[in-house]
């Protein structure tokens, strides 16, 4: 079974809506900036930020859920039609047969840290009144928002597997739907910028004091960014884009490190091929996870070459965007339906020369303008929970 891809949209530094990311993807325009994020002075590093969510206010009767995660799935939902799109499906097939499935790694962590340093501040006890956690820090809460925003009433899902939760988003609809829980479903993924995050990473030391460079051999680490991407599938070939497989694994090999040699990326590669009836020959282009990390980029590099022996083009996209984190699977969604439907091959953004260790034909100096028939993207995340999607046209 294949899933129709009818819309599909993000919001992201990069840009607001398909249009906005086509142009920066075109033009090589960075949306990562070097500055502090709130309170995170001492941390002044490339963030990819998006500006828009300072000022906007959710309408009255979503009052209860503001906070920067859903003020940005709010702000994604009314890009390209999306919204207008997603009440369509809900009519077709009634609100308890539309499932919703929605990805995040950290949701509205940051709502809580705004509450936590008023209760600090004002040397109280308790958190004050205004903080909500069930609509704002719940990994629920972005789920429940898309549901109250649409009418669909079937199954309510938020999956949080770190890097790799909103590429499963996709896979877990096709279970779904497969099993006869709901006829249609919307996916996607949000994630937005907080100290919980850039701290974390920071202590970990995979911030890079230097732009995101994925690939390079001078990379020292990630850009974080936030971002938030939607789109509406139902079984059947067409539409904006079709699914036509997934891959999943998990190599548990550690905590925050892939196996050196990316034996659980290529068991995700192989599983989505094979699901989809492939050969690595049938694929034009992998959308790499390529976070700009030693360990990572390697690895992702080998596993590629050993699945694709021949020579295929590929980069990572997080030179402009940097990694979004859960969001990262349906914001590199929204690329590959760029790529499919513009022909278009971007470069890996700001890699200036290529790690020697690196093997795999990663595209440099410019975007490559080809036809593509199906595009491979790759997310990977903590713990080794990989997902990797086949998409066509």
């Amino acid at each position: 079974m294949n899933l129709k891809i009818g819309s599909i949209t993000s919001a992201s530094a990069a840009g607001i809506g398909n249009q906005a990311l086509l142009a920066s993807l075109q033009s090589g325009q960075t949306g990562l900036v070097k500055r502090p994020f709130g309170e995170s002075a001492p941390l002044s590093t490339y963030i990819g930020v998006v500006d828009e969510l300072e000022d906007l206010v959710l309408p009255t009767e979503l009052t209860a859920y503001d906070c920067r995660n859903n003020r940005l799935a709010y702000l994604a939902m009314q890009q390209d039609g999306f919204i207008d799109a997603a009440r369509d499906l809900v009519a077709r097939h009634g609100g308890r047969r539309v499932g919703v499935f929605i990805g995040t790694s950290t949701s509205g962590i940051q709502q809580t840290e705004l509450a936590y340093r008023q209760m600090v501040a004002a040397q109280g006890e308790h958190l004050p009144r205004w903080y909500n956690y069930d609509l704002t820090h719940n990994n629920n809460s972005a789920p429940k928002l898309v549901a109250e925003m649409t009418g669909a009433t079937g199954m309510c899902h938020a999956v949080s597997t770190a890097c790799s939760s909103s590429a499963k988003v996709f896979a877990n609809a096709w279970r779904a739907i497969k099993a006869g829980f709901c006829d249609a479903a919307i996916v996607g993924g949000v994630d937005t910028l907080c100290l919980t995050t850039l701290f974390g990473f920071n202590s970990l030391q995979l911030i890079s004091d230097d732009i995101c460079r994925p690939c390079d051999r001078d990379r020292t680490g990630i850009s974080i960014g936030e971002a938030a991407g939607f789109a509406i599938v139902e079984p059947g070939d067409g539409g904006v884009m079709t699914l036509q497989g997934f891959g999943e694994s998990s190599d548990a090999y550690h905590m925050s490190s892939p196996h050196p040699d990316g034996l659980g990326a290529y068991d995700s590669m192989a599983g989505a091929l094979a699901m989809a009836g492939l050969t690595p020959d049938d694929i034009d282009y992998v959308n790499l996870h390529g976070t700009g990390t030693k360990a990572n980029d390697l690895a992702e590099s080998r596993a590629v070459c050993r699945l694709f022996e021949q020579s295929l083009p590929c980069s990572s996209t997080k030179g402009w965007t940097g990694h979004t984190l859960g969001a990262a699977g349906i914001l590199e969604a929204a690329v590959s339906a760029l790529v499919l439907n513009h022909g278009l091959l971007p470069v890996s953004l700001n890699t200036r020369e290529l790690d020697e260790h690196i093997k795999a034909d990663v595209i440099l100096g410019e975007n490559k303008s080809v036809e593509v028939r199906r595009v491979l993207s790759n997310s990977f995340g903590f713990g080794g929970s990989n997902c990797s999607l086949v998409m066509g046209v």
